[in-house]
């Protein structure tokens, strides 16, 4: 069961005053398969840029997407759960179901099942927990208060402490790297 993330956002009402738009749990909470524990929380989205605040419709709820649409930009929270030696990751249907373009190839999961890439440039935050992230050379170990930048390279989430952690990321879109 995923953490249920609570979410405020702001528009504009009639009149053009400031108001409050949603206030709950983001509601597009999507649990992977194949991957127990895994899941992605969409706050918000955006298809273009510079980004139309106009409107208020809730733009989170469209199907899951990894990557951002061209021009556009994803707020999400991504859950990891802890792994042990029995566990099992079918990464087809977890980067299936994400929409994925870049699955991870019998090269890359040499390395670790879920090693991939987005067409984004992402800015994250780890909120809970703790993790590895596994690049192609190296790794580094990330608590509760670390930023990353993570600028389209190969790389996975390794998470081998017990608990589940919890990452806020956002995503633009970006030039694709070779």
């Amino acid at each position: 069961m995923l953490q249920k993330i609570r979410r405020v956002v702001t528009g504009h009402n009639a009149q053009g005053r400031a108001v409050i738009l949603f206030n709950d749990h983001a509601p597009n909470a999507t649990e992977l398969k194949g991957w127990t524990g895994a899941g992605v929380t969409e706050l918000w989205v955006t298809d273009e840029n510079p980004a139309d605040n106009s409107g208020n419709a809730d733009r989170s709820l469209r199907p899951l997407r990894h990557d951002p649409l061209p021009g556009g930009s994803i707020f999400r929270v991504v859950e990891i759960p802890p792994e042990g030696a029995d566990t099992k990751i079918d990464t087809n249907s977890a980067f299936t179901q994400l929409g994925s373009t870049h699955k991870p190839t019998a090269e890359d999961s040499a390395r670790h099942p879920t090693m991939h890439k987005t067409d984004s440039i992402d800015y994250l935050v780890v909120i809970s927990g703790e993790m590895d992230m596994v690049m192609e050379e190296g790794s580094v170990h990330l608590k509760a208060g670390d930023c990353i930048v993570q600028r389209g390279t190969n790389h996975a989430w390794v998470n081998r402490s017990g608990k589940p952690c919890l990452l806020a990321a956002v995503l633009i879109d970006a030039k694709p790297t070779p």
